[in-house]
């Protein structure tokens, strides 16, 4: 049996790692060696799933041989299909829960390895108009002798280029600055660069503008490296820097940290280890072997399976804690989105089938990177989704019906539009209990973290959906942007100028915002804009308070964009999504009126 049980809970310790709990010895070189991964979280997953589909499917079944016209049968068709797909994806987040809890409690952990000699190791930090000086200081900080730090500087602006050689001047012994001609491949080809003409080192970590190293960040990886000849990388921890600059990272800061804690150890034993683009230590061969860095938005994940498609994998070093920060600004954070969906879109159109022919890499290895990247994409067709259901299905196929209401002793009745009866017929008890479950799977973990701080976790869960849950017409725009054009830019999210991020000036100005779909363009501010009172008044005749909040959310995105977090009124404002999309579950019970929660979790991706 595989699992044991730990008596001592896992402490850090002030030079940020984790003490590790378990009283073994190092027994083996091979700490978390790929062949010992178990299939026990997608059996789990696909299995509730199954169960799912075999319990609702003939309702859902039923409910599309019920329409009697094409128009029906589509709007029908459409949500019968996509439905089982937000469920299977609602059972992922509980499956992860479940099995990170697992993992954490009972799964032994290896004692902190530990190293005779100190190989040389290059420090590759990636700069693009965003450096950040306390980040590269704390690289010069690490308690390791035999290091080089590399400024691998893409800025285009020259006050960002005088502040890298100012500091490398302070350090001339440990520092290099590194730069190129043609700014070309994102920032897979600032590394490649560097490591093709520059960088020698057998060993090199890859650290971003804002991230915070602990000092013994090489000290406690490299063992790895060296104990294990077929661990390629080895990727560091992470949580939220303590101090913030910003209401904002004030606010979301819980993100980061509830993320990292349930969603990335595990895969130790249960999925594919993945490196995350930064906060990591690589061997050098592998990237020779595998002809560097495949030069796409989504580099890391892309390298990651490069090399295991050659026998070699990652570890996760749970015990290695970096800082990272929340972007600063709603713009910034809107700028990253952009980049992960574009990006995301750019890998599963390059890599999916190489993947899926893979011999190599198992099959529940592949479950594991397809899941959550195929997450984003797939809000595209949650927002389709949200048009069928909040439109079309009330508007098209649903009834006019008065609700009467009494105030102060006077009636008043209001037309709405309620949903059709095959549609209410299949919400019973059973059916809203699984929209449920899909709709809270994602924040599951957030809330069993923080159960015990309702005011805080209420205040984070509420404006976490004004920001998150308000994505989906701006992914929308990502996904067709890139279906449209096969285009994806590393939109840096620290360049506040935006210096880096000019899009080209050739083609037409379609075809450039197209290309790019920045969320500075008043195209996509109009969108949102229009998207959300679209679905506005919708929600008010169909009767749908869950759809009402996250109009509200939509039309909020713009100004949050432009006027800031800071903003009283709009800060107050944000707390009212998800005050009314819990309130709509609550009145689920209220189906006759066609009051049915319809989100199914896609508005909560962390």
């Amino acid at each position: 049996m595989f699992l044991t049980r730990i008596q001592e809970p896992a402490q850090t310790d002030d030079a940020g790692f984790i003490e590790s709990a378990s009283e073994d010895g190092f027994t083996s070189d091979k700490v978390w060696s790929a062949d010992d991964r178990k299939p026990w979280l997608f059996l789990f997953i696909f299995g509730a799933w199954a169960a799912s589909l075999l319990w609702f499917g003939p309702r859902l079944w039923d409910l599309v041989l019920s329409a009697e016209t094409w128009t029906a049968r589509f709007i029908l068709g459409y949500f019968a299909f996509f439905t089982p797909i937000a469920w299977l994806y609602g059972l992922y987040n509980v499956g992860v829960v479940v099995f990170a809890s697992i993992y954490r409690n009972f799964v032994t952990k290896p004692a902190p390895l530990l190293s005779t000699s100190q190989p040389p190791v290059a420090m590759l930090y990636t700069t693009c108009n965003d450096f950040v000086r306390a980040s590269a200081q704390s690289c010069l900080e690490v308690d390791y002798p035999n290091f080089t730090l590399y400024l691998l500087d893409d800025s285009s602006d020259p006050e960002y280029q005088n502040i890298v050689d100012a500091f490398a001047a302070e350090n001339p012994a440990k520092v290099k600055v590194i730069r190129r001609e043609q700014r070309t491949g994102f920032k897979a080809g600032n590394l490649n660069h560097a490591l093709t003409h520059h960088v020698r080192e057998p060993y090199f970590a890859v650290v971003d503008a804002d991230e915070i190293l602990p000092v013994g960040f090489l000290r406690r990886l490299v063992p790895y490296l060296q104990n294990d000849p077929e661990c390629g990388f080895v990727q560091a921890n992470h949580r939220c820097e303590e101090e913030t600059s910003t209401q904002l990272q004030e606010d979301m800061r819980i993100g980061i940290d509830v993320h990292w804690k349930w969603y990335q150890p595990l895969r130790n034993k249960f999925g594919f280890v993945m490196f995350l683009g930064h906060g990591a230590l690589l061997r050098r061969g592998c990237w020779e072997e595998v002809g560097g860095f495949d030069e796409i938005v989504s580099e890391d994940l892309a390298y990651a399976i490069s090399i295991r498609e050659r026998g070699y994998y990652g570890i996760f070093a749970e015990d290695v804690v970096c800082t990272e920060a929340f972007p600063e600004t709603v713009r910034s954070f809107r700028v990253r989105h952009v980049k992960w969906t574009r990006g995301t879109c750019e890998f599963l159109h390059k890599w999916t089938m190489p993947l899926l022919r893979s011999r190599r890499i198992p099959l529940i290895e592949k479950l594991d990177i397809l899941f959550p990247t195929a997450n984003l994409p797939l809000t595209f067709f949650f927002f389709i989704f949200m048009l069928l259901a909040g439109l079309g299905m009330p508007f098209v196929l649903g009834q006019q019906q008065d609700i009467t209401w009494v105030v102060a002793g006077r009636e008043l009745a209001v037309p709405v539009r309620l949903l059709p009866p095959e549609l209410t017929r299949i919400f019973t008890p059973d059916f809203f209990a699984m929209t449920v479950l899909t709709l809270f799977a994602p924040i599951l973990c957030f809330i069993l973290e923080h159960w015990r701080q309702p005011l805080r976790l209420w205040r984070f869960l509420s404006r976490s959906t004004a920001l998150y849950a308000a994505l989906s017409p701006l992914s929308a725009v990502c996904v067709a942007g890139y279906a449209l054009t096969g285009k994806a830019r590393f939109l840096v999210t620290g360049d506040v100028k935006g210096l880096a991020n000019k899009a080209s000036k050739e083609g037409s100005a379609v075809n450039r915002y197209l290309s790019e779909t920045h969320p500075d363009s008043m195209a996509t501010w109009s969108f949102e804009i229009i998207a959300g009172a679209l679905f506005l008044a919708a929600a008010f005749v169909s009767f749908q308070p869950a759809f009402a909040g996250l109009a509200l959310a939509f039309l909020m995105q713009p100004y949050l964009h432009g006027l800031g977090w800071d903003q009283k009124a709009l800060r107050i404002m944000t707390m009212i999504p998800f005050a009314m999309i819990v309130g709509s579950v609550f009145l689920g019970s209220a189906s006759l009126f066609g009051l049915q929660p319809v989100l199914f979790g896609f508005g909560f991706h962390f």
